[in-house]
């Protein structure tokens, strides 16, 4: 089910209560991190693997979540994305690993979901065809991309031949409003 006022799928409500959970589509969600009982909740709802792109070593990560996955039965991949210098071929592995399965349910997960909605965005843009003006907005629902995370977003797009720009599209960061 949609919800009217943000447009984003409403997710089931043990799924809400992770940290700014976003859901996209039936297939696709984001997400701050979930605890060991949130990943078991995602394995009861049907999600069948975890991407997650903060280090392993940020607080309140576990540790084990690999094998906490893994042993539910859900493909898990890691790439350990620094905040302050994501990567352009970043994105590219997260975007090729989604590419080889597109419709399988997937969770991708941060921290706090800042750079989830940043690769989310990207990915909806890119490969989704969701319009910018949507994408946007979904991720202004979390946060507005600070300098780094602008610049970055605006190197992939450009890599795709994208345009950054559009109808109420702010682009400027928190910090210099």
């Amino acid at each position: 089910m949609i919800d009217q006022a943000s447009g984003l799928e409403i997710p089931a409500p043990d799924l809400a209560e992770i940290i700014n959970f976003r859901q996209y589509t039936p297939t696709y969600a984001s997400a701050g991190q979930p605890n060991r009982e949130q990943l078991q909740s995602l394995w009861a709802e049907d999600f069948e693997r975890i991407i997650y792109i903060a280090f392993s070593t940020n607080p309140g990560a576990i540790p084990e979540e690999d094998k906490l996955v893994k042993d539910l039965g859900m493909d898990y991949l890691h790439i350990p994305v620094d905040f302050s210098r994501p990567k352009p071929e970043e994105f590219q592995v997260f975007a090729d690993y989604m590419q080889q399965a597109p419709n399988k349910k997937t969770l991708l997960h941060c921290q706090v979901n800042y750079r989830a909605t940043a690769f989310s965005f990207l990915y909806r843009v890119i490969y989704q065809a969701v319009p910018l003006t949507q994408a946007k907005a979904d991720m202004n629902t979390v946060w507005q991309p600070d300098v780094v995370w602008r610049d970055f977003i605006f190197a992939v797009l450009a890599s795709h031949n994208i345009d950054p720009h559009c109808e109420g599209c702010d682009w400027t960061p928190a910090s210099l409003r």
